[in-house]
């Protein structure tokens, strides 16, 4: 598993709550800012925890955001209590997307939030149970 973080918090998300979508991402990115992690790696980080934090609020009732950063590693956990997802494989292809049309309203759902954290990752696993949520683990190398 590595290094013991140096530091690690964690964050409560709530569903549906579009006036503070997104503040979660800017408080990691100010928090690593501070840490004096590189530019290069903070934008990676908040690009996926942005896109993570999004998941939850679109799809979700609530959910929890951990990073936990050590020497080598940032480490993202996501935790949702949802819906889950059906086809993670399908779910994976950029442009699948099961947003309402309220969600599309609101220029989300272009399907591209898990396919844009798997890219900004340099490891990442996704589980799924359909009626329960799911959860994200995200690594990224400093």
């Amino acid at each position: 598993m590595g290094a013991e973080p140096f530091f690690e918090k964690t964050f409560t998300i709530i569903g549906r709550d579009f006036s503070n979508a997104g503040e979660i991402s800017s408080k990691v990115k100010k928090i690593l800012q501070e840490s004096g992690v590189s530019p290069k790696v903070i934008r990676r980080v908040t690009i996926a925890t942005y896109e993570a934090e999004m998941n939850v609020v679109l799809y979700a009732r609530k959910g929890t955001l951990t990073i936990s950063v050590t020497p080598e590693l940032l480490r993202i956990r996501v935790e949702d209590e949802g819906e889950g997802i059906e086809d993670i494989e399908l779910a994976m292809k950029e442009g699948y997307s099961t947003a309402s049309e309220e969600i599309r309203e609101m220029g989300f759902g272009a399907g591209m939030g898990l396919a844009n954290i798997q890219k900004n990752s340099d490891k990442f696993h996704i589980a799924s149970v359909v009626g329960q949520g799911t959860v994200l683990d995200i690594t990224i190398r400093r």
